[in-house]
């Protein structure tokens, strides 16, 4: 058994991969680990330093793409797996393999995409910028975010951030990683413990001000709202605070909408563009159709 440590990032995993997949190494031969302190406790020799590099063997896209999601899953057997199904899509002859929905190996690695994704899309509706101060030499405004993902998803989430927000500087800090964007370039530095993020600024009350006016009492559904929003998001959430009281007031809000007086229709205004559009509409629909001709 030969032991393989290496750095948590799909990047890393793929070059040791394509590595010992060159050197024919089999997949019961390898033991994959991302814990330094794990790998200690097994004595192995370095399979990808003694041995040469081979012949390159093409890699399906469509694997490389699954893979890519599925390595930044927190499971622990995410790297062997999916050097498993490496190796039985390219050596081991199974080329349609991903077409094979039941395969144990397949799920596994869809369950893990899911997951994922689900991730990513709650960091692209949760992260919350607070503004920390403006570049002296650039005066672009500089923002910090602090979010908690339950996978390593940081690296497939940024490209997000950077289309929607490239108007200014900003960073979001998480446990396992943080990204950076200075309107130039995206970068990436360790993972941080949430004392460094900053705490509420002005923003957050603007925030909280929006969300309190757009909130809409005759439309809660509190089990829907808490699947889309589960509670782990709400301690690092503005608004949050708020959520609570404005669905306790939500039946006396919408019984107080429901006894208001109907407000009478206001005129139309007195516009040459819009009378004429609504003469052409009249006199469109006052025209038989072929239909009622033909009856």
């Amino acid at each position: 058994m030969r032991t393989i440590v290496i750095e948590p990032e799909y990047e890393v995993w793929r070059i040791a991969a394509r590595q010992l997949l060159a050197q024919g190494v089999k997949p019961d031969e390898v033991l994959w680990t991302d814990d330094s302190q794990e790998a200690s406790l097994f004595v192995g020799e370095d399979l990808l330093a003694k041995q040469p590099a081979a012949v390159a063997i093409k890699v399906p896209s469509a694997f490389m793409d699954i893979a890519k999601s599925a390595a930044a899953h927190t499971d622990t057997k995410r790297w062997a797996l999916l050097y498993r199904v490496l190796w039985r899509l390219t050596l081991g002859g199974e080329r349609h393999l991903l077409s094979m929905a039941t395969d144990r190996d397949v799920r596994q690695m869809q369950d893990w995409c899911k997951a994922v994704g689900r991730d990513i899309h709650k960091m692209h509706a949760f992260v919350r910028f607070r503004l920390v101060g403006v570049d002296a030499d650039t005066g672009r405004e500089q923002f910090v975010a602090w979010f908690e993902p339950s996978h390593h998803i940081v690296r497939l989430a940024a490209p997000f951030f950077e289309k929607r927000f490239a108007g200014m500087d900003w960073s979001i800090l998480t446990p396992y990683e943080c990204a950076h964007w200075d309107g130039k370039r995206l970068h990436f530095t360790s993972g941080v413990p949430r004392s460094s993020a900053p705490d509420e600024d002005a923003l957050d009350d603007l925030w909280r001000t929006y969300y309190r006016n757009i909130f809409n009492p005759a439309r809660v559904k509190i089990s829907a709202m808490q699947s889309e929003m589960p509670k782990k998001y709400w301690k690092n959430l503005p608004e949050a605070p708020l959520i609570a009281g404005l669905i306790a007031e939500s039946a006396g809000r919408v019984q107080g909408m429901l006894e208001t007086e109907e407000r009478p229709a206001k005129p139309a205004p007195n516009n040459a563009y819009l009378k004429s559009l609504h003469d052409m509409n009249q006199s469109t629909a006052a025209k038989p159709t072929e239909e009622s001709r033909q009856s």
